[in-house]
């Protein structure tokens, strides 16, 4: 899958659906409202719109194996070895900590990470309130993110249940998949659709690719390349462009353009750059508050890597 902690930061939210009720609306921290030191550097980048915890926005991908759980969500294979940036997080709630002690969830500092690279990444072009007041979850299951994380061969109809199952709609699916501008993959993850292997990818690309990967990547050989070959530090529109042109690694990328209605979605987003930024905006904030814990089922951890006592 794609690298870095990316968009766990920015994609933090999927997960399996809840079994009870939202807790109520969180109280909004607008851009830069979080200590001032802390901020979220460029490694902190939205590489895979899946990355993430599945269990709902509650941090639950950045807990680790212990001795009666020795597989979490950050050791399942959607997410390891791919996953990165975890001190990225600890940095920043260790500073929080100092400054407000047991008030700010590590959920909500993935939330605001998400929201400042946002910013960083499109050159202050997208920017949003991003609610606060998450709790953290308890519970990490790497089977919940082999579950519920939908992998890089999905078909537009899975695509479209899975993002259905969180209650995010088509359009959601085709703008967030623009975060697909950033970031970088492992081979492993698209190679099924290199030569001579059939797929609509261009074949100039698909060249390129080949003399970066493997013809049978494993876990000592799966190098990473770019997801956006043109501006890979940038999140822009250019993702749209790059899969109008079949430049794009994953199937459920070219996915995308299997229907009029996604199609004529991409579309919109490639000449439209700046509505896709604000339906960005938007889409980040509502997956930020899917499956929100509550008192019942969540706490405010003194470390992200592990649950309190």
């Amino acid at each position: 899958m794609a690298n870095n902690l990316a968009i766990v930061i920015i994609f933090a939210s999927l997960g399996p659906v809840a079994s009870q009720a939202p807790a109520a609306a969180p109280t909004e921290s607008p851009q830069g409202s979080s200590p001032s030191h802390i901020s979220s550097p460029p490694a902190a980048a939205p590489s895979d719109t899946f990355g993430s915890s599945a269990p709902g926005c509650d941090a639950s991908v950045l807990l680790d194996p212990t001795a009666a759980n020795l597989q979490p969500e950050k050791l399942s294979p959607p997410n390891f070895p791919s996953l990165r940036g975890f001190k990225v997080i600890d940095a920043a709630k260790k500073a929080i900590e100092k400054v407000c002690p047991g008030k700010v969830s590590c959920a909500d500092i993935i939330a605001f990470a998400s929201r400042d690279a946002s910013s960083i990444l499109s050159c202050g072009r997208i920017n949003f309130r991003m609610p606060a007041g998450r709790l953290d979850g308890r519970v990490s299951l790497s089977t919940e993110a082999l579950q519920f994380l939908p992998p890089p061969f999905f078909n537009l109809s899975q695509l479209v249940d899975s993002f259905k199952a969180k209650k995010l709609d088509v359009d959601d699916l085709v703008v967030l998949s623009g975060a697909h501008t950033i970031g970088v993959s492992h081979c492993s993850s698209f190679t099924d659709r290199l030569p001579p292997n059939p797929s609509n990818m261009n074949p100039d690309f698909a060249t390129q690719l080949q003399r970066k990967c493997p013809t049978s990547p494993n876990i000592t050989n799966d190098p990473n390349v770019v997801q956006d070959i043109l501006t890979p530090n940038r999140l822009d529109t250019r993702y749209y462009s790059n899969l109008l042109k079949h430049n794009v690694l994953f199937t459920s990328d070219a996915a995308l353009l299997t229907s009029r209605r996604t199609t004529r979605k991409v579309l919109e987003n490639t000449f439209i750059p700046r509505r896709w930024e604000r339906k960005f905006a938007r889409a980040m904030v509502k997956m930020a508050t899917i499956e929100i814990k509550t008192a019942a089922n969540g706490e405010i951890r003194n470390m992200c890597r592990v649950v309190n006592n």
